[in-house]
């Protein structure tokens, strides 16, 4: 297995995609969005929101940097975009307003915010495009490959099984989970935002 596959590679890169996207901790965050939404449609959305999630990263990694060059963005732009997106949906945790909006959404939570910046934000997309800048060899690029297929597998697991834990936590635990995810994830987006603003002025300096 080593042979064809790098495992130092897959082990880098599986155990920092997991911190970054912290499946855990995008667990509450899952269950608001999708609150309103049957357990069809919550089984629909884990599975697209990691597949979605996957694909988007695997943009980045192969045509990323051609892709920012073209439009002209920085990362420091796509990380102050994500964090300015994830603020929005983080007041609507804290307000109690994203079951009304999400309403009629259907599955399409799974693609903005869940897909896309929650797991595919710009710290696992520039993680991802820096594993493959590193790679040299088609072992190591396997390696990238198979640590984000796995990385992804855990966070689609966590998410498909999340009806289970809301009938632990029921109504009023989930109400209780919600406005801490909103909390804990408008902390994670201004960070975001104030890691830019510092990327930006360390460039201009």
């Amino acid at each position: 297995m080593s042979r064809i596959v790098d495992l130092q590679t897959f082990g880098s890169v599986f155990v920092t995609l997991l911190v970054i996207m912290d499946p855990p901790g995008a667990l509450p965050i899952f269950l608001a969005l999708t609150g309103a939404l049957t357990q069809r449609q919550k089984v629909a959305a884990a599975r697209r929101a990691s597949l979605v999630a996957l694909g988007v990263i695997v943009l980045f990694a192969v045509f990323g940097q051609q892709i920012l060059t073209y439009l002209h963005i920085s990362l420091p732009a796509l990380q102050g975009a994500g964090g300015l997106l994830l603020l929005l949906v983080a007041l609507q945790l804290l307000t109690g307003s994203e079951q009304e909006q999400h309403a009629d959404a259907g599955v399409n939570v799974a693609l903005v915010p869940l897909g896309t910046p929650l797991l595919a934000g710009p710290g696992a997309i520039v993680a991802t495009m820096l594993a493959v800048r590193r790679s040299h060899a088609v072992d190591e690029y396997l390696a990238v490959g198979l640590g984000l297929v796995a990385t992804m597998a855990v966070v689609w697991l966590f998410f498909r099984f999340a009806g289970q834990v809301h009938r632990v936590l029921r109504d009023s635990g989930t109400v209780l989970i919600t406005r801490i995810a909103g909390l804990l994830l408008s902390a994670i987006a201004v960070q975001m935002v104030a890691d830019s603003i510092r990327a930006f002025v360390g460039t201009t300096t």
